[in-house]
């Protein structure tokens, strides 16, 4: 058996592994160091939360049984994609690829803040009342999709290593439940970590009710592209701890932390002040 065989044989044992290592612990943190108290029962919020994405695994693995990974062994069959096109050693390619997917991830999270109709997907996310470890898996199902399908459309055009791909789904992961953790971090450590990957506190300001605060830090891996772009903002005004989760618009736990109603809210009439292209 060759490396990209044993890659798409453990792609999904690796992930999983993964995920709920990662999210055990952050869980675990949360319980012993958490950052902020939270406004609603864990334990409502997280039966709703994780029947969602578990919802969106079964439906992800219904349509799109192959994968990301299994999308990468194609166009590497058959040639697709400038990584393909042009051999760069391994480590390279796979340092190049999982910046590159990177980099799209942020731009995607700019799209669906700034396309009407793709927020109204991507508000289920923000309508968390709260925040922690699985705020960072709760997208709505047709948003899980789209996702999927931009993520296949960059793997072609690029050309990843399988590697590089099993990689960036572990570390987009594992860094989704870190930086939405409702954990405490100290603010000189947090200053550092924030100069590689976007942490807990950085990331908690896209999560405040204003809507200037929450069209900025859209990062969820790499913190760079904020700072390059210009969309990065340090902390919220009003402290960590006083700041006020969610959507303005959306503020019954009924409709926004029931299953049924975060499935309904993108059908929902008013839009709400959110979408870049409504300030700017």
């Amino acid at each position: 058996m060759n490396w990209n065989d044993w890659v798409l044989s453990n792609e999904l044992p690796i992930r999983l592994s993964f995920f709920f290592g990662v999210f055990a612990f952050i869980a675990l943190w949360e319980i012993f160091l958490p950052r902020r108290q939270l406004s609603l029962s864990k334990g409502a919020r997280w039966i709703n939360n994780l029947g969602l994405i578990t919802l969106n695994t079964l439906v992800l693995r219904l349509l799109f049984p192959a994968a990301a990974v299994g999308v990468a062994a194609l166009a590497q069959e058959q040639g697709w994609g400038l990584l393909n096109y042009y051999r760069l050693p391994l480590p390279l390619a796979a340092v190049i690829a999982v910046v590159a997917m990177d980099f799209v991830i942020y731009l995607q999270h700019v799209m669906v803040h700034a396309v009407p109709l793709l927020w109204r997907l991507h508000r289920v996310h923000h309508a968390d009342l709260d925040y922690d470890v699985t705020t960072g898996a709760r997208f709505h199902t047709i948003e899980i999709i789209l996702s999927m399908l931009i993520k296949m459309a960059t793997i072609v055009l690029l050309g990843p290593p399988l590697v590089a791909v099993v990689i960036f789904e572990v570390l987009l992961n594992a860094t989704a439940m870190f930086n939405h953790g409702n954990i405490s971090i100290p603010e000189k450590v947090d200053r550092v970590l924030r100069l590689f990957v976007v942490t807990p506190d950085m990331h908690r300001v896209h999560h405040s009710v204003h809507a200037p605060l929450a069209n900025s830090n859209f990062g969820f891996n790499l913190p760079w592209w904020d700072r390059l772009f210009g969309t990065y903002v340090a902390q919220p005004p009003e402290g960590h701890v006083e700041m006020e989760i969610g959507l303005n618009d959306f503020r019954d736990p009924q409709q926004v932390d029931r299953l049924p109603g975060m499935l309904m809210l993108p059908f929902v009439s008013q839009l709400g002040e959110y979408t870049i292209n409504r300030r700017w």
